[in-house]
C-alpha cells in the first residue's frame, strides 16, 4: 500500500508545490528507488499541476472538461445539470512520465473551481480518502499538495494521509503558519481519534545565506517544534534559481541544466531523510 503524505503549511510562499513535484520526480527517476508516485493537487492555485504537465497540456484538460480533484470532491452531488459521477477510477489520473522499468509519476490535477467546494463543504471531506483508497495498491507513494488555508480541503487531506510534511521558509513571520497548523492538527485529532495522522517533520525550505534573519527564524520554528514534539529535518533544501527554471521547463532540479551540484545533493539528502521518516524503503 502507498505511503500517503500531505505537504502543507498554513502560510503561502514556502515552496511546497515545488518541493512536492521534486520529491515525486526523485523517487520515480533516481535509480535505486524505483517508485510509482501519484501527485494529488489539492490547491485551487494548481501550481503543481502546471509544473508537472505544462501550461498547454493543463489548458487542454480544462478545455476538454476532464476530471480533476474538484470532480472528486463534488462526486454524487446533484445539480440542475445532473449528478456528478466519475465512472472510471483512472479518469482523473494523467501520466506525467513513465520509465522503462515501469516507475512513473502520475497526477490528479486541480483547478480554480476547487475553491468553490468551500462554499458548500458538507459531506465532502471523506471523498478524497475514499477515492484514493481504491488506488493506493497501484502506487508506492502518494503526495498531496495542499492549499495554505484551513478548510474542508485541509480535512480532506488529513483523512487521506498517513503523514504530514511541513516545509517552512525561514524568514520573518515564518512561524505564523506553524501556530495555525498546531491548532488545525490538534482539532483534527480530537475529532478523528481513530485516524492515525503522523507529522513526519518540519523541513527548512528555500534557505539562503542571509544568516541573521534565518538564524532567528529557525530558532523560533525549532522552539514551536520542540514544544509540540515535532521532528525537524537535519537536511535543509536551499534556494536555487534552478527550481523556478525547472518549473518553467517541467523538470526537477536534478534534470535542469546548469543546476549547481551542491544544491542538487542538498535536495537528495533531504529526500533520503524524508524517505527514512516515512519508512519508504529503497528497492533492492
Amino acid at each position: 500500500m502507498a505511503k500517503k503524505v500531505s505537504i502543507i503549511n498554513m502560510k503561502g510562499g514556502v515552496g511546497k508545490s515545488t518541493l512536492t513535484v521534486n520529491l515525486a520526480w526523485y523517487f520515480a527517476a533516481i535509480i535505486g528507488w524505483d517508485k510509482k508516485v501519484l501527485v494529488v493537487d489539492l490547491d485551487p492555485q494548481f501550481n503543481a499541476s502546471q509544473y508537472l504537465i505544462g501550461v498547454s497540456d493543463y489548458r487542454r484538460i480544462l478545455e476538454e472538461e476532464k476530471p480533476t480533484t474538484w470532480d472528486i470532491l463534488e462526486q454524487n452531488i446533484r445539480s440542475p445539470k445532473g449528478q456528478n459521477i466519475i465512472e472510471e477510477i483512472n479518469a482523473p489520473i494523467y501520466n506525467v512520465i513513465t520509465f522503462n522499468d515501469g516507475c512513473k509519476v502520475d497526477l490528479i490535477p486541480s483547478r480554480l473551481e476547487l475553491s468553490f467546494s468551500l462554499r458548500n463543504p458538507a459531506m465532502k471531506e471523506k471523498k478524497l480518502a475514499k477515492f484514493l483508497s481504491k488506488l493506493e495498491n497501484e502506487y508506492d507513494l502518494i503526495l498531496i499538495d495542499c492549499a495554505p488555508t484551513e478548510s474542508v480541503l485541509t480535512t480532506a487531506a488529513y483523512l487521506a494521509s498517513d503523514y504530514v510534511l511541513v516545509p517552512v521558509k525561514p524568514e520573518y513571520l515564518s512561524a505564523i503558519g506553524l501556530n495555525l497548523l498546531v491548532t488545525s492538527m490538534n482539532d483534527f485529532k480530537n475529532e478523528n481519534e481513530e485516524h492515525n495522522l503522523i507529522l513526519a517533520g518540519v523541513v527548512f525550505n528555500m534557505t539562503s545565506d542571509y544568516l541573521p534573519e534565518e538564524t532567528y527564524s529557525k530558532d523560533t520554528v525549532r522552539l514551536i517544534a520542540q514544544k509540540n514534539g515535532w521532528y525537524v529535518f537535519n537536511a535543509e533544501v536551499p534556494y536555487s534559481r534552478s527550481f523556478p527554471k525547472g518549473a518553467r521547463l517541467g523538470k526537477p532540479i536534478f534534470k535542469t541544466s546548469k543546476a549547481r551540484t551542491e544544491k542538487k545533493f542538498k535536495f537528495f539528502e533531504f529526500a533520503n531523510e524524508f524517505a527514512e521518516r516515512i519508512n519508504l524503503w529503497k528497492i533492492k
